[in-house]
C-alpha cells in the first residue's frame, strides 16, 4: 500500500486503516495500480493507456496496454515523449523515450463513489515537445478544489505527425500521420472506462491544453473519432482556423503533401520501406526530422476536413467552451532577434506569407523600436490571438455550447535580469496562475497575483464541474456571443470589456477570408 512511514504502532496502523478505503489498489482494465499519498491527495504516476509504441508498433495507431497481474506500483513519472529540450522555458529536462504513452492522475480525498469531475490536460510544445509531468502541470492545486487532474503523454515530432505512403496503405483507413491525435484519443478513451474507479464522473469530462495543447483541444472538437470522449474543453492560447493555402507550408497540412516530407525523411536516412525505418534508431530519426511538417494533417480520417469547414458545418462535437490568448503572447517568439524597420515587411511575409498592407500597417513601424513591438504584436496575432477570437466567433455561431472568452493581460513579477524579464504577458505567462504553481518560482508575488490565481483556478474548475465558469463568489462572467462579444480580461483586477486588438484581427480575417474557396474541396 501506497502509505508512508513505517507501520511500527497500533496507532500509526489504527490511522492507516481509518483512511484505507481511499488507499487500497484501484482495479483498472489492465490490473490493479497503487498510488502514492501526498498532501491529502491520492496521486498515480505513469499509468499506462496505450502499449508501448515501439518496433513494429512505430507509427501504427495506440494498441491495448497489455493486462499485468498482481499490483502496479505508479508512484514514478513515465518518460515523455521523444524530443529534444523541455516543452515550457524554465522547467526541467526530463528522460525521453518512445515507450511514453502514460498518463498520471491527482485525486482529492474521500473521492470513492463520488463522481467527480475530470479536467485532462493536454500539453502543448509547438507538436515537438510535450510532457504530462514537469512539475508546472501537477494537479494538485486543482484537485483541492474539487476536480480530478488527468495529465496525458502523447506522441510529438517525427514520431507523432509523420506520413508515407507505405504506412497510408498498410492503414485500414487509409491514412497516415496523425499519430500523436490518436494517443489523445486512447487517453480520453482509457479515461471513458477508467476513471469512475479513482471517483471521477466519465459524463464531466473537460479537455484543457495550452499553446499546441490548446490547438490539439480545437482539432478534438473536430474529430469525429472524439464525439462522446469530453463535456467541455478550456483552450489557453491556440486554435487550428487558419487557411492551410494562406501558409507558406500548405501542402504538408494535407495527406499526399506530408507523405512527400514522409518519404524524403526516408531518403535522407537511407531507408527504403517503412519496415526499415522503423529498425532506425529513434536518436537518428529526432535528428532527421523537418519540423515545419511537424503537426496534425487533415486526413480524411481524424481530421475529415480544415477544422474551420466543419464548424461552419456545425459538425463540431458541440460542448461549452472556456478560451482566450494572451496580451504579450509574440514577445517570446521574437526573443534574442534583431527587428528592422526597413526590413519589417519583408521578415514578416518570409515568416507568414503575403499578409497585406492594410493589416501589417495596423502596427506603427516607421523606427526600429517601434518595427520591434509591432512584429511582436503581429506574432501575437497571427499564432494566437485570430485563431483564439475565430474559435469563439464559430462556436456561437453553429454550437449550441457556451462560450466564454479572456483575454490575460496580467504581468506576472518576473525577477530583474530574468530571461523573461522583457517578456510581459507573453506565451506561457497564464500557466502558474490557470494551475495554481505562483510558489514553484521564487519570485516577488503580491497579493494581486496570489488573488488572480485563486480566482482562475475557481473559474477554470466551476467550469469543468458545470460548464459554467460563474459561482456568485467572483466578479461575473458573461458568456460570449457574436451579437454581444464579450470578454473577461485578466490584469491586475478582473473585468469584463471587449475583443482586444480588434483592427488587426478584423484585417486578418478579411485576408484570410479570400482563402476558403481554395480550401474547400479538400
Amino acid at each position: 500500500m501506497s502509505r508512508h512511514g513505517a507501520f511500527f504502532a497500533s496507532a500509526v496502523l489504527a490511522l492507516w486503516a481509518a483512511s484505507s478505503a481511499f488507499a487500497d489498489p484501484i482495479r483498472t482494465d489492465a490490473g490493479l495500480v497503487d498510488g502514492v499519498s501526498s498532501a491529502g491527495l491520492e496521486i498515480y504516476k505513469g499509468l499506462p493507456f496505450a502499449a508501448p509504441p515501439t518496433g513494429d508498433l512505430r507509427w501504427r495507431n495506440p494498441m491495448p496496454v497489455a493486462p499485468w497481474k498482481g499490483v502496479r506500483r505508479a508512484d514514478k513519472f513515465s518518460p515523455v515523449c521523444m524530443q529534444d529540450g523541455s516543452s515550457v522555458p524554465g522547467q526541467p529536462v526530463e528522460p525521453n523515450s518512445e515507450d511514453c504513452l502514460y498518463l498520471n492522475i491527482w485525486v482529492p480525498p474521500d473521492s470513492v463513489g463520488a463522481k467527480l469531475p475530470v479536467m485532462v490536460w493536454i500539453p502543448g510544445g509547438g507538436f515537438t515537445q510535450e510532457s504530462a509531468s514537469i512539475p508546472l502541470y501537477w494537479g494538485d492545486t486543482l484537485a483541492k478544489k474539487g476536480v480530478i487532474v488527468v495529465t496525458i503523454n502523447y506522441r510529438v515530432g517525427p514520431f507523432g505527425f509523420f506520413a508515407h505512403p507505405e504506412l497510408t496503405k498498410e492503414s485500414a483507413h487509409g491514412s497516415s500521420g496523425n499519430y500523436g491525435l490518436l494517443d489523445q484519443i486512447a487517453a480520453l478513451k482509457w479515461v471513458q472506462r477508467n476513471i469512475s474507479k479513482f471517483g471521477g464522473d466519465p459524463a464531466r469530462v473537460t479537455i484543457w491544453g495550452q499553446s499546441a495543447g490548446a490547438m490539439s483541444v480545437n482539432l478534438l472538437m473536430a474529430s469525429p473519432l472524439a464525439h462522446g470522449l469530453f463535456q467541455r474543453a478550456i483552450g489557453e492560447s491556440g486554435g487550428v482556423f487558419i487557411p492551410p493555402s494562406a501558409t507558406p507550408f500548405k501542402d504538408s497540412w494535407y495527406l499526399p503533401g506530408n507523405e512527400k516530407i514522409g518519404e524524403k525523411m526516408a531518403a535522407d536516412l537511407g531507408a527504403d520501406s517503412i519496415n526499415a525505418l522503423r529498425k532506425v534508431p529513434a536518436d537518428k530519426i529526432l535528428k532527421a526530422f523537418n519540423p515545419l511538417g511537424t503537426h496534425p494533417i487533415i486526413d480524411g480520417y481524424v481530421l475529415p476536413r480544415e477544422p474551420y469547414k466543419i464548424f461552419a458545418a456545425a459538425r463540431q462535437n458541440d460542448v461549452p467552451i472556456l478560451i482566450g490568448s494572451n496580451a504579450d503572447e509574440g514577445k517570446p517568439m521574437i526573443e534574442g532577434r534583431t527587428i528592422k524597420a526597413a526590413t519589417y515587411t519583408d521578415d514578416i511575409r518570409q515568416m507568414f506569407g503575403d499578409l497585406p498592407d492594410d493589416f501589417l500597417n495596423v502596427y506603427l513601424h516607421e523606427t526600429d523600436a517601434q518595427a520591434h513591438s509591432a512584429r511582436a504584436n503581429v506574432e501575437r496575432d497571427v499564432r494566437f490571438g485570430w485563431d483564439t477570437w475565430t474559435w469563439a466567433r464559430m462556436q456561437s455561431k453553429t454550437g449550441n455550447g457556451k462560450v466564454y472568452y479572456y483575454y490575460f493581460a496580467h504581468v506576472p513579477p518576473y525577477p530583474a535580469g530574468s530571461p523573461f524579464a522583457a517578456w510581459g504577458a507573453g506565451h506561457w505567462s497564464e500557466l502558474p496562475y490557470t494551475f495554481g504553481h505562483l510558489n514553484q518560482d521564487p519570485w516577488d508575488w503580491r497579493a494581486t497575483d496570489r488573488q488572480l490565481s485563486d480566482a482562475m483556478t475557481t473559474y477554470w474548475t466551476n467550469f469543468a464541474k458545470t460548464g459554467n465558469p460563474n459561482d456568485g463568489n467572483l466578479p461575473r462572467w458573461p458568456a460570449f456571443t457574436n451579437a454581444d462579444p464579450h470578454a473577461v480580461h485578466f490584469d491586475d483586477g478582473i473585468e469584463t470589456g471587449g475583443v482586444a486588438n480588434l483592427p488587426g484581427l478584423e484585417s486578418l480575417d478579411a485576408y484570410f477570408g479570400k482563402f476558403r474557396d481554395t480550401d474547400a474541396g479538400k
